[in-house]
């Protein structure tokens, strides 16, 4: 099998379940303290030796221009597919295989932040002759895919072949894949890769996984989640791959936000890029995107503010 050089990141979704958030920017671009959330994909993946990369979009595909101007990361080139109407993950897996090629790719969900090592996906996925094989984790999250530990081959997933296998571990959105998938897509149709995936263990085909539950990983699809994640990071050693070009990235206070007198930031507040918090304002547990305006004397708790907009007086659990 070909050394993994490409990588295909699924930035198409509505992002849904982070609403209003998502309204106005794609949920891959929204700022995990000063990055964009979908570069943690990418450092992760450059990595582990990706050179190239393929994003498929749909919901406010200008931002992504707007973010990358250049068409790349890092000085590798990014290539995007706009998907006029949403394809779900298997149709944008065949959405994109004129771009792909003949070579094998990493597939990496957008909604997720890991920095879990990759390297024993890829040998596994070259080890075993896999069409595709899905990292998988043992730990916390919904726990749908039934592995056997023996033969490294797929079972069943959420029972849906009825096998009564048990479900043990939770697929993580980062998988290896090899070209002759796509025989097994049809283009143009909406639909989740998950039926693929049960049709190649009823046919007997290759799909395995490994088990990776070093490092971190976390979906990043609510607000709650959004939260916490900024709760959690400060105190992490994480991620190791993004500390050598952008060390500052998880600073509470963007360098070019301004701070007024008497202003205090508590708990896991946060102040993006030319934000501005007004005098003697109270942020608790406050994430102030880029841009955004705090007016002197507000009292914020559990509060984001969107990019551009203004939050004044004192408001309590609610996204601005």
């Amino acid at each position: 099998m070909a050394v993994i050089k490409q990588a295909f990141v699924l930035g198409a979704g509505l992002g849904t379940r982070l609403r209003p958030l998502t309204d106005e920017v794609p949920k891959p671009l929204v700022p995990i303290f000063h990055k964009p959330l979908i570069t943690f994909a990418f450092d992760h993946l450059i990595g582990a030796g990706i050179e190239r990369f393929c994003v498929n979009t749909h919901h406010q595909p200008q931002r992504f221009a707007e973010t990358f101007p250049t068409g790349s990361y890092r000085g590798l080139p990014l290539q995007f597919r706009q998907e006029p109407v949403l394809l779900e993950t298997g149709g944008g897996i065949a959405n994109v295989a004129d771009l792909l090629g003949d070579e094998p790719f990493l597939v990496y969900n957008a909604d997720i932040l890991s920095d879990l090592p990759l390297a024993p996906l890829l040998a596994e996925h070259q080890r075993s002759g896999n069409i595709v094989t899905l990292a998988l984790r043992s730990q916390a999250g919904p726990q749908h895919i039934s592995l056997d530990r023996h033969t490294g081959r797929l079972v069943d997933i959420r029972n849906l072949l009825g096998t009564g296998a048990p479900e043990e571990f939770v697929f993580t959105g980062i998988y290896a894949v090899e070209p002759e998938f796509h025989r097994w897509l049809q283009p143009g149709v909406k639909r989740s890769v998950i039926p693929t995936f049960l049709e190649m263990i009823r046919r007997g085909a290759k799909l395995g996984g490994v088990v990776i539950d070093e490092g971190h990983w976390w979906d990043v699809g609510t607000r709650s989640a959004y939260m916490q994640l900024h709760r959690d990071l400060p105190s992490l050693p994480f991620p190791h791959y993004a500390a050598p070009h952008d060390g500052a990235w998880r600073a509470a206070i963007h360098g070019s936000a301004t701070v007024a007198e008497g202003a205090t930031l508590r708990g896991c507040s946060v102040a993006g890029a030319g934000s501005h918090i007004g005098a003697d304002a109270v942020l608790e547990d406050t994430i102030a995107w880029p841009g955004a305006q705090i007016a002197s004397r507000s009292d914020l708790r559990n509060c984001i503010v969107r990019s551009h907009r203004k939050a004044e007086g004192t408001l309590r659990d609610i996204d601005v």
